[in-house]
């Protein structure tokens, strides 16, 4: 027994999903472990991921409340959206202070997400991260025995444990184990990443253009650090929808080639361009699980739901699993209930299907609205974009969802402690 490691929850993935439910469960007293593949010095490094996450106003409240944002080191405040269909004259345009002085979110590059992750680990001693290790397997037993799960790493240990999640991305083994099946498809898309240098300032301003080959948005970065006196560059993280193929071509191209491609769709209206480090790529896709949850397991992140970028609530829609899992692990704990037993987790499942359900529905319509130049489509979205932008009430209620702050919240999206 003393080769077994007992916890209440093991989670596999160390991603940003399944690294912060980790920190929510452990700053409620819930005894966790978490299994990464991901050697964890790797994942900082800065050649490791270039994105940048849209952060919003909601899922910050979170991060607030388990005292993970105050590791956050830098953070850019997004305070208005515009969003535009191509050269199109008509346009949305998103102003915060129509709600009050919040703003809708923060722009965090998830490398300096990562980094806070990696300090929030050292306030919960009993939060135990073991990686880079796999896991070998899982056994859940069978409903109604009461026993727990048990998973086996490839190093030979045993992690015994009430509630097993799956963080483990969209190609989650955990998942697959567990003969769930997923609805899913490719966009024939490729979302090109890097972050540009430019000369004019973006005042918290995220931009989002509708090209044919599909989303162009600008996302507002922190400045440079001042060097020497100077102050530092502005900076913006660009995320640039290409089919496969063109995005093969673009990211082919020398620096100076890249830039120009980049300029034809950015405009003119922040002077100067430039790069500031490498680019990346990522093919874009869409999945959906038939199902969150089974047998003490729960599923959480991209092992759940994948969405397109267009939106930029693909992380956000994840830490909303990991509020209202964490609630429901939580309130079962101080109930005397299992975290892992049935009915436990379909609350669990019940309270994040419609939400999940909806964002993808309306993320994959938008895709295939959008990522075309036909013209009575052209026509029907940019009528579409006008109205909404003159409409009070329906301008008000996108505002609010761009802040998740809509629906039934769990208490930790509200900045409450469970």
């Amino acid at each position: 027994m003393s080769d077994i490691l007992h916890t209440e929850v093991a989670i596999v993935g160390g991603g940003l999903a399944g690294l912060t439910l980790g920190i929510a469960l452990a700053s409620h007293g819930v005894d966790t472990v978490i299994v990464d593949r991901e050697d964890p010095a790797k994942a900082l490094a800065a050649g490791f991921d270039g994105r940048v996450s849209a952060i919003a106003l909601a899922s910050q409240r979170m991060l607030a409340s388990i005292g993970l944002w105050r590791h956050v080191s830098e953070a850019q405040p997004m305070w208005d959206i515009r969003v535009s269909d191509g050269d199109s004259p008509l346009f949305v345009h998103y102003d915060h202070a129509v709600l009050g002085e919040d703003p809708f979110g923060w722009l965090v590059e998830n490398r300096v997400m990562r980094q806070a992750q990696q300090a929030a680990l050292a306030d919960h001693p009993g939060l135990r991260l073991l990686a880079p290790l796999g896991v070998a397997s899982v056994e859940r037993g069978q409903p109604g025995s009461g026993a727990p799960a048990q998973l086996t790493l490839d190093d030979g240990r045993k992690v015994s444990a009430r509630l097993v999640v799956g963080a483990d991305g969209r190609g989650s083994a955990i998942r697959q184990a567990a003969g769930i099946k997923t609805m899913a498809w490719a966009y024939r898309q490729t979302g090109i990443v890097c972050t540009v240098w430019h000369e004019r300032p973006h005042h918290g301003v995220a931009q989002e253009r509708f090209l044919p080959a599909g989303p162009f948005a600008i996302l507002p970065m922190t400045d440079e650090a001042a060097q020497d006196g100077a102050a530092g560059r502005h900076r913006s993280s660009l995320v640039w929808t290409e089919p496969p193929e063109r995005a093969e071509a673009i990211l082919a191209l020398d620096e100076a080639g890249f830039v120009a491609e980049m300029r034809q769709r950015f405009g003119d209206h922040f002077g100067a361009l430039g790069l500031v480090g490498p680019r990346w790529s990522y093919p874009l896709s869409f999945l959906h699980a038939e199902r969150y949850v089974d047998h003490r397991l729960a599923l959480v992140g991209d092992a759940a739901h994948g969405i397109h970028p267009i939106a930029g609530q693909g992380l956000n829609l994840g830490l909303r699993d990991v509020a209202a899992l964490t609630e429901a692990v939580v309130l079962a704990r101080r109930l005397g209930l299992d975290p892992g037993q049935a009915d436990v987790l379909e609350g669990y499942e019940d309270w994040r299907r419609v939400d999940t359900v909806v964002l993808s529905a309306v993320t994959d319509v938008l895709t295939r609205l959008f990522s075309n130049d036909i013209a009575p489509l052209r026509l029907a979205r940019d009528l579409g974009l006008g109205l909404v932008q003159q409409i009070p009430p329906a301008k008000t209620f996108f505002m609010r969802h761009a802040m998740g702050d809509v629906g039934k919240l769990p208490k930790l999206l509200r900045g409450e402690r469970v």
